[in-house]
C-alpha cells in the first residue's frame, strides 16, 4: 500500500516519493511504464540552443491537454515533468461531458469512452435512510454522458498516447522530458521569453522559451519562484482517499454517507471507476490523528467496516492507494505574469466537491491553448493573454461559489453549520424540498459574460449567447460538434433564408486566423454540410435563420439574425485581439 503526507488547501492530495528504481504495482489492467531522462544537444555554456515557442512546467492532464491544444495549431513545445511515471492513484476521477467534448478536440475521446464508465444518478443517505436522489440531464441530443468515471493515470495515459501518434506524424511537436526537474527561472530582460535551469539524472541544463506554461500543480515551483500565493478559503475538513480493487456489482453511481452509524459525526463517498477499483472518500472527525488514520490496519479496518454496512463486507478486496486532502476555494489574483502563465491547480485550488478541480483544469487548457497560440505565432498581440486571465478568473469564482457550497454542507466549517446540515438532513426524508439542500452541485460549462473578445450582435429567441459555449444538437446525421474543429467557426444556420455576405467570407478565409465556415441546412436541404429538425433550429433562435461566430474552443464570440456587411471581420479581430494584416481587406 502506498501512503502520503498531509497536504493544505492550495496542494490537494500530494504524491509519494517516487522510488528510483521499482515501478508503481500494476492496478487492474493498468501497467506502469518508466521514461528515461535525457539530455537535449548542449552548447558549451550547458544552454540549449534556440529559444522554444512554449515550454510547459508539468506533465500532467492539464499539462499534457495544453500541449495537445497547442499541436492542433501547429505550435511545438517542450513539456518538463519531474516524474518518470504516469501519476499513481485516482486522484481526479469524474470527467465532466464539458471535459469530454475538450478531449474530442484533442483526439483522446475514443479512448477516454472505451475504458471510462459513464454515469448520471447520486445518491445520498442520512444515517441509513435514503433522502435524496440527483440525476444529471441526459437529454436526446447529446452523443456523450454527463459525466464518467476513470482514473488520472489512465486519463494520462491516453493522453500521451495522443502525443505519440502526434510526434509520428510530426517528429518533435510535443517534447516530453520526463524526470526532468524546473529548478530556477528567470524572465529574460528583453521580455521576449524565460530562461530555465533544470536538472535530470543525466545531468543539469539551460534552455529559453518564449512563454512558460505553469502547469506544475498545486505545489507549483514556478509560483513560489515568481513569490506568488493562492489567496482564498481554506476549510479544516480532511478527507482520507482510499483507492480498493473490490469486485462488485453494483451500478456506478455517486453515493454519500451523511452521519453513518458506522462513522458517525463524518461524511462517506463511494464511487465505481474501472478495473474493480473504488474510490472511498471518508471525512476525518475532529482531533483524529491524519497519520494514525493512513496507517495500514486503520485503512484496513474502515474499508472493512463500511463494506460491512453496506452489505459488501463478504466479497475480497484488497487497497490500491491511500492519500488525504483539506478543501480549499483559492486562486491567484492573475493567471499572466509578464511570460509566465499558469492554468490548473497552479493557478487555482477547487474543493473536490461537484468534481471542479480537474475539470476546471481543462477548460483552462481549452481556453489558454489556442491563445497561447496565436500570440506564440504572431497573429495576436500579447492582450489576448490577459483575456485568458480575466474569463477564467471569473470562471473559478463561479465555481467557488458553487463548490464552496458543497463543501460548507460536505465538511461544515462551524457548528453552526453543522446544526444546519443535521436540521436539513434530518427533515429531507420526509420534505423533499429540503433535500435539495444536499445536492452536490456537478460542475458545467461556464459563461464568459463580461469577455471583451465578444461582440454585440442582435439579439435571438432562444439560443447561446455571447460567451456560452455552443450546446450539442442531433443533427439528421451526427451531432452539431462533429462540425466544429478548434479554429474560428461561422455556424451559419438555414442558409437558404440567413445568407453571409460572401465578400466577408473570402476576406476572413484569405487572412491568417484559422477560419471554417459551416452550414447547416432544413431536412431534405441540398448544398450545406448537415441537416437538422426545426426544433434545433428554435432551440437555437434560428427558426428564420441565424448565424455565430465560435471560437476555437466553442464559446460564442457573436450572433446575429442576419450577418451585417463588414461585421465578420470585425468581430473576427475583436475575438482574436488580431492586427489588422490577420484579415486583409
Amino acid at each position: 500500500m502506498t501512503t502520503t503526507r498531509t497536504a493544505d488547501a492550495a496542494t490537494g492530495p500530494v504524491p509519494p516519493p517516487a522510488s528510483a528504481t521499482a515501478l508503481p504495482p500494476s492496478v487492474g489492467a493498468f501497467h506502469y511504464t518508466r521514461f528515461a531522462p535525457r539530455l537535449p544537444s548542449l552548447g558549451a555554456d550547458s544552454m540549449e540552443p534556440g529559444r522554444h515557442p512554449v515550454v510547459i512546467a508539468g506533465g500532467g492532464p492539464v499539462g499534457m491537454a495544453l500541449a495537445l491544444g497547442l499541436a492542433n495549431h501547429g505550435v511545438r513545445c517542450v513539456v518538463l515533468e519531474a516524474d518518470d511515471t504516469v501519476c499513481v492513484g485516482s486522484r481526479a476521477a469524474c470527467i465532466s461531458r464539458r471535459s469530454l467534448e475538450i478531449v474530442e478536440r484533442l483526439g483522446a475521446l475514443p479512448a477516454f469512452m472505451g475504458k471510462g464508465l459513464p454515469w448520471s444518478v447520486g445518491r445520498s443517505f442520512y444515517k441509513t435512510a435514503e433522502v435524496f436522489r440527483f440525476e444529471m440531464p441526459q437529454a436526446a441530443q447529446q452523443k456523450l454522458p454527463p459525466m464518467i468515471n476513470l482514473e488520472q493515470y489512465y486519463i494520462e495515459q491516453y493522453l500521451l498516447d495522443e502525443i505519440e501518434r502526434r510526434n509520428a506524424a510530426r517528429p518533435g511537436l510535443i517534447d516530453i522530458r520526463w524526470g526532468t526537474e524546473l529548478t530556477a527561472l528567470a524572465q529574460d530582460e528583453d521580455g521576449e521569453g524565460v530562461t530555465l535551469d533544470v536538472r535530470n539524472a543525466e545531468g543539469a541544463y539551460r534552455l529559453r522559451g518564449q512563454w512558460l506554461a505553469a502547469c506544475d500543480g498545486g505545489q507549483s515551483f514556478v509560483r513560489k519562484s515568481l513569490g506568488l500565493a493562492l489567496e482564498g478559503t481554506g476549510y479544516e475538513g480532511r478527507y482520507v482517499i482510499i483507492d480498493i480493487e473490490l469486485h462488485s456489482d453494483h451500478p456506478t453511481e455517486r453515493r454519500a454517507w451523511f452521519d453513518p452509524p458506522w462513522n458517525p459525526g463524518s461524511t462517506v463517498l463511494m464511487h465505481r471507476q474501472p478495473d474493480d477499483i473504488w474510490r472511498i472518500d471518508y471525512q476525518l472527525r475532529a482531533g483524529q490523528s491524519t497519520e494514525d488514520a493512513l496507517q495500514p490496519a486503520a485503512v484496513a479496518e474502515f474499508v472493512q467496516r463500511h463494506l460491512d454496512a453496506i452489505g459488501e463486507g463478504h466479497l475480497p478486496w484488497k487497497t490500491v492507494w491511500t492519500s488525504v486532502y483539506r478543501a480549499g476555494a483559492m486562486t491567484l489574483e492573475r493567471y499572466r505574469h509578464g511570460r509566465v502563465v499558469f492554468a490548473g491547480n497552479a493557478a487555482h485550488a477547487m474543493p473536490i466537491f461537484g468534481v471542479r478541480g480537474l475539470n476546471s483544469g481543462f477548460d483552462d487548457a481549452d481556453n489558454l491553448a489556442w491563445k497561447l497560440a496565436f500570440v506564440a505565432q504572431g497573429l495576436s498581440g500579447p492582450a489576448l493573454l490577459d483575456s485568458y486571465s480575466q474569463e477564467r478568473i471569473a470562471a473559478f469564482h463561479i465555481n467557488a461559489e458553487s463548490a464552496m457550497r458543497s463543501t460548507e454542507f460536505m465538511s461544515p466549517p462551524s457548528r453552526g453549520f453543522d446544526l444546519l446540515r443535521e436540521a436539513a438532513l434530518s427533515l429531507s426524508e420526509a420534505h423533499r424540498g429540503i433535500a435539495q439542500l444536499i445536492n452536490p452541485r456537478q460542475t458545467q460549462a461556464v459563461r464568459y459574460d463580461d469577455s471583451a473578445l465578444s461582440s454585440e450582435g442582435d439579439a435571438l429567441p432562444a439560443g447561446p449567447l455571447p460567451g456560452e459555449v455552443m450546446p450539442e444538437q442531433a443533427l439528421e446525421q451526427g451531432h452539431l460538434t462533429d462540425w466544429i474543429a478548434p479554429v474560428f467557426t461561422l455556424l451559419v444556420l438555414r442558409p437558404d433564408v440567413a445568407s453571409p455576405p460572401v465578400a466577408d467570407i473570402e476576406r476572413a478565409q484569405r487572412g491568417a486566423l484559422p477560419f471554417a465556415v459551416r452550414s447547416i441546412g432544413s431536412l431534405g436541404s441540398d448544398g450545406t454540410d448537415a441537416q437538422a429538425s426545426p426544433a434545433v433550429f428554435a432551440t437555437l433562435g434560428a427558426g428564420d435563420g441565424a448565424v455565430y461566430l465560435l471560437r476555437p474552443d466553442g464559446h460564442v464570440a457573436a450572433r446575429w439574425h442576419r450577418l451585417p456587411a463588414g461585421a465578420l471581420p470585425a468581430a473576427l479581430a475583436r475575438a482574436a485581439v488580431a492586427t489588422s494584416q490577420d484579415i486583409p481587406a
